[in-house]
């Protein structure tokens, strides 16, 4: 996806009551704070100004054509004088896509000397934007309010943040995910209710058999594959037994073929995501975890043992976080490390994790791996490095999806794993392993999930809310007291809002 095919529109609400001399410089000063916002540096979304709104009739017709515009991604509302909320009803009624409220006004501070009654017509944001505010609250529509001038670093850090999260968001509601196979066998996380995925976030999953990839397969020729091996050989450290006359070298291309044709295969259908089973791999020489590493740094969303809903979900994150620094990557919980206040999770899965998560140069192997009944895998082994990051699952809970995060620190294993031949994190979750780890069971969370560093907590928020999903977060100021009576308070929450439907 390309930040630069797609736009936030900008919407100034105002009413003639005061004459076009006042809606002319309500007009110019929109003008001239979506050109400083544009060039700013900060934003990665380009801004296109749609003009001020009067009357029921403007506002209906802007947003229904932001409804109809496949370039825009959402709406930034101001409201620049007082603008009667009434004339907002029809419009806001039909409009389906991510909303923002900015709450501001053109000039920074109060002109003690100068101010007048003609002054404060015109430079009405705070009453005007609380109009506003009153009917998209009454309506139960949800949107993002950032309050502070349009000059502010924070302010336009928020407004970035809910532009990756809109175009994340629009992105999610034409991805198309290919299942290989079902989910493993009787696991319940990776399973999940599709068709209200698909109403709800936009998710398509189409199942197909392995069978399939595997006539992709048979289709790759050897020069093709000479070029991706050769690729590898520029990238990554070849272990001795994969090296070009070695033991293993096969192997390695035998795991490009397999790269080639499922990269081709999701191409051919516009796929954004993808799920495999090491129960299904009928026609396969070995599980294709090398491929899954790397399409997961191309941007592919990935979810292993048929788990669509952490395949989107990474695909999902990976788009907000394009030209941000850290990395993606799907992700499992694998072993606890009991060491006090520092005691931590051993994150790892048993081929795919995505390079996009370390600094090292990753070091290409083939080892067996001891399920899935075929042929050595080859992976790429390394570490993620330290910092901070966010996990997060998107659960069913049978009335409604519940997203869960779970603010981390990834650190330094305390020492090498020379006997575990895969990529891996080590991370302590917040606010430490004992009350991270009890939350996250608690709430129903999953041993998947779509780890990143370029994201936060507040990314999330303004997804759940654009999704108008449950959201639940773990954090440095997360207790097991709090933390279930929320869950007690939500369950309430959604089966009252159910019954009320």
């Amino acid at each position: 996806m390309n930040f630069k095919e797609i736009e936030i529109w900008f919407v100034t609400g105002a009413q003639l009551l005061y004459g076009g001399e006042a809606v002319a410089a309500v007009n110019a000063h929109s003008s001239e704070i979506v050109k400083s916002l544009n060039e700013s540096g900060k934003l990665p979304l380009k801004i296109v100004y749609k003009g001020t709104v009067n009357s029921s009739a403007e506002v209906a017709g802007v947003l229904g054509a932001a409804n109809a515009d496949s370039h825009c991604a959402g709406v930034i509302t101001w409201m620049h004088t007082f603008s009667p909320a009434k004339m907002w009803i029809k419009g806001l009624q039909d409009y389906r896509k991510p909303l923002l409220h900015l709450h501001t006004q053109f000039n920074r501070e109060i002109p003690w000397s100068e101010i007048d009654m003609d002054f404060m017509n015109l430079n009405q944001s705070a009453h005007g934007d609380r109009e506003f505010g009153h009917i998209v609250s009454r309506m139960r529509k949800n949107r993002k309010v950032v309050v502070g001038h349009w000059t502010d670093g924070g302010v336009q850090n928020r407004i970035a943040v809910w532009m990756r999260v809109a175009a994340a968001w629009a992105d999610a509601r034409e991805m198309l995910i290919v299942r290989f196979g079902d989910n493993m066998n009787n696991v319940a996380v990776t399973d999940g209710d599709k068709l209200e995925a698909e109403m709800r976030l936009g998710y398509h999953v189409d199942y197909y058999g392995i069978g399939c990839l595997a006539e992709y397969q048979a289709n790759v020729t050897e020069s093709e594959v000479d070029t991706l091996v050769f690729e590898y050989e520029q990238l990554y450290t070849f272990a001795e037994n994969c090296r070009r006359g070695a033991k293993d070298y096969g192997q390695v291309r035998e795991a490009a073929r397999e790269e080639i044709a499922l990269r081709r295969f999701l191409q051919d259908r516009g796929a954004k995501a993808f799920t495999t089973n090491f129960d299904a791999l009928h026609g396969l020489n070995q599980l294709p975890g090398l491929a899954c590493q790397r399409l997961m740094a191309e941007g592919y969303g990935f979810g292993a043992e048929g788990d669509w809903k952490t395949a989107a979900l990474v695909r999902t994150f990976w788009v907000m976080a394009q030209g941000l620094p850290g990395g993606t990557s799907f992700m499992e919980d694998y072993t606890y490390h009991f060491n006090g206040d520092r005691s931590a999770i051993l994150q790892a899965h048993m081929l795919e994790v995505s390079p996009e998560i370390t600094v090292q140069k990753p070091r290409l192997e083939v080892h067996p791996l001891g399920i899935g009944g075929k042929a050595d895998p080859a992976r790429l082994v390394f570490t993620a490095h330290p910092g901070t990051g966010i996990a997060a699952t998107v659960v069913d809970m049978g009335n409604r999806f519940r997203m869960i995060v779970n603010e981390v620190e990834v650190v330094e294993p305390e020492e090498a794993l020379p006997k575990l031949p895969v990529a891996g994190a080590l991370w302590i979750p917040q606010p430490n392993l004992e009350v991270g780890a009890a939350a996250w069971i608690l709430a129903g969370g999953t041993h998947h999930t779509a780890f990143t560093y370029a994201l936060n907590s507040e990314y999330m928020e303004d997804y759940a809310d654009i999704a108008g999903i449950e959201l639940l977060t773990v954090d440095k100021n997360t207790t097991l007291k709090g933390f279930k009576f929320e869950l007690k308070v939500n369950e309430v929450y959604y089966l009252l809002n159910k019954s009320l439907q």
